[in-house]
């Protein structure tokens, strides 16, 4: 009995149409690596996900996190954990909105529905600044200390593999891909950056 339940186990990792992970390095010209890079995949064939709700809070005349990234749909709220008011706004074209002057959380969520790059600011505290990511695939991540983006449960099919990073100074090229069952795919980016903007206080 163990036997079979072990070589029915292996028997369905080793058939085609299961779920494949891509480990993404971002990294920088020097090959030092990029935190809070962002990479996603997108599937030529369609796949239906529900986006996933996130936050961007302030404290400390920050933004927490400095980065976010999420689904094309997703709501986003905005908790002021200080005790001085914000007024949150964005003139970026993937999402022109503001949320004035307030303490607390807003009732409701502002949703993010286009994809591209979103620069957050406050225009009671200048210096203030964060970034939202908004992608057109539900198969994202974004990078820690060490660079790596995983992303995981690709099903079989073509895809366009994309990062970003909000010091980048030009955009990386898309990388094309066929996943083709249960699989480990790795795949590099390499980008030149600007210098880092100061955040907060």
């Amino acid at each position: 009995m163990i036997r079979r339940a072990l070589f029915a186990a292996w028997l369905a990792g080793a058939l085609p149409g299961h779920a494949a992970t891509i480990a993404v390095l971002v990294k920088d010209a020097s090959g030092a690596p990029l935190e809070d890079a962002i990479a996603w995949a997108v599937p030529k064939a369609p796949v239906a996900s529900r986006p996933k709700p996130a936050a961007v809070e302030q404290i400390g005349k920050t933004f927490v996190p400095l980065v976010t990234v999420v689904q094309a749909g997703a709501p986003i709220t905005f908790p002021n954990r200080d005790d001085t008011r914000h007024h949150v706004y964005s003139f970026s074209p993937a999402k022109v909105f503001e949320i004035k002057l307030y303490a607390g959380t807003p009732s409701a969520p502002i949703v993010f529905d286009k994809p591209g790059d979103v620069v957050l600011g406050c225009n009671i505290h200048d210096n203030m600044i964060g970034y939202i990511y908004v992608v057109d695939s539900p198969f994202f991540g974004k990078a820690a200390a060490d660079g790596a983006v995983r992303l995981e449960g690709l099903p079989p099919g073509d895809y366009t593999l994309r990062a970003w990073h909000y010091a980048q100074a030009a955009a990386a090229a898309p990388q094309a891909l066929t996943v083709h069952g249960d699989e480990a795919i790795d795949a590099t980016f390499t980008f030149t950056t600007r210098p880092k903007v100061p955040r907060g206080r």
